[in-house]
């Protein structure tokens, strides 16, 4: 199978693409390499795909209309995989135009992409931000997600909607995935969990907000990526009979959560646990654009797939520590 991925460099991306090599599929990779976290990361991830003879790239950003259109025709795939985005909920109050940017004009290049290459899937990551401060949970992908708390979400709504007209128009079946709090090795910096991970282990303070009381679906990479491996081979059809998938275009969006929330004050535990050290805890009242909970309903995955997302968090925290603690001794300090 011949597969292109934007973000590759990223966190998720650099996971998927991994994993797909080690199963003998070639990828073609396509990342911005930008600025907003550590660059040293997102190398030090490139240069492990780049040592895979299945394996290669374009540096490139998503408004790049004709380096994409090079690098995707090139790639002649089978499947395309957008993970490329602008992320991180508190950085679009600090910079909304970049997520207008990446997140809409990006995502309009990669649905020209799939319009043009007419691959049997598509496939695009979205968010469980989309589902905003809704007070019923846990989340399903039926319930209403039309009140976004930040910009971010706004976009990657948006996504969801632009996608199901291209779907519509040119029928090409796309599943859009609503990531739960994803965290694991080679995580982004800018996340809480290593982020948390980071500050403990250096002895520095670590901000609470809401005072602690929050809840998250925390999602271990690993779970997640076998999770979008699986729903590949799991294009939508509107001549399935499938209540998933809109009556009007091949489009499904499907929740990927391990379906059990851990309060944040739990997680933090987990950490001080697997590190062998106490927290300096700062808490603080609730942020803008910030939720109190996240709970996905994971049934649509295990219909799909027969999979569900199942890593303790003991377990993903103690993989994400061992990871942290050999890389900071082989590259040095995260830089923020």
């Amino acid at each position: 199978m011949r597969v292109f991925i934007t973000g590759t460099a990223g966190f998720i991306g650099f996971q998927l693409a991994r994993r797909l090599l080690d199963r003998g599929h070639f990828v073609a990779g396509f990342d911005g390499m930008t600025r907003y976290y550590d660059v040293r990361l997102k190398e030090a991830r490139r240069a492990m795909l780049m040592r895979s003879n299945g394996y290669r790239d374009t540096i490139a950003m998503l408004e790049d209309m004709p380096a994409l259109t090079r690098a995707a025709e090139d790639a002649a795939p089978d499947v395309i995989i957008h993970l490329a985005a602008q992320a991180g909920v508190r950085y679009s109050l600090e910079n909304p135009r970049a997520y207008i940017e990446a997140n809409l004009v990006g995502a309009f290049n990669m649905m020209e992409m799939a319009r043009i290459l007419k691959p049997r899937h598509f496939l695009v990551a979205s968010t469980s931000s989309v589902y905003g401060a809704s007070p019923s949970v846990p989340f399903y992908e039926s319930d209403r997600a039309d009140q976004p708390l930040t910009l971010y979400a706004a976009t990657k709504k948006a996504g969801e909607a632009m996608t199901h007209s291209y779907a519509h128009l040119w029928s090409i079946p796309t599943t859009l995935f609503r990531f739960f709090t994803v965290y694991g090795p080679w995580g982004r910096p800018d996340m809480a969990p290593l982020k948390f991970v980071d500050a403990i282990e250096s002895g520095r303070p670590i901000d609470i907000y809401n005072f602690g009381e929050m809840s998250r679906d925390f999602t271990y990479v690993d779970d997640l990526v076998e999770a979008i491996i699986r729903l590949i081979d799991c294009p939508p059809s509107i001549d399935g009979g499938d209540a998933s998938v809109s009556p009007v275009a091949p489009h499904r969006v499907v929740n990927i959560g391990r379906g059990e929330p851990a309060a944040l004050l739990d997680f933090i535990a987990a950490i001080e646990n697997a590190l062998g050290k106490k927290a300096i805890r700062n808490y603080l009242p609730m942020q803008k654009g910030d939720v109190p909970r996240t709970f996905a309903n994971t049934d649509l995955l295990e219909q799909l797939t027969g999979y569900r997302p199942h890593t303790s968090i003991e377990e993903g925290v103690g993989a994400l520590v061992a990871w942290y603690r050999e890389y900071r001794a082989t590259h040095g300090a995260l830089e923020y």
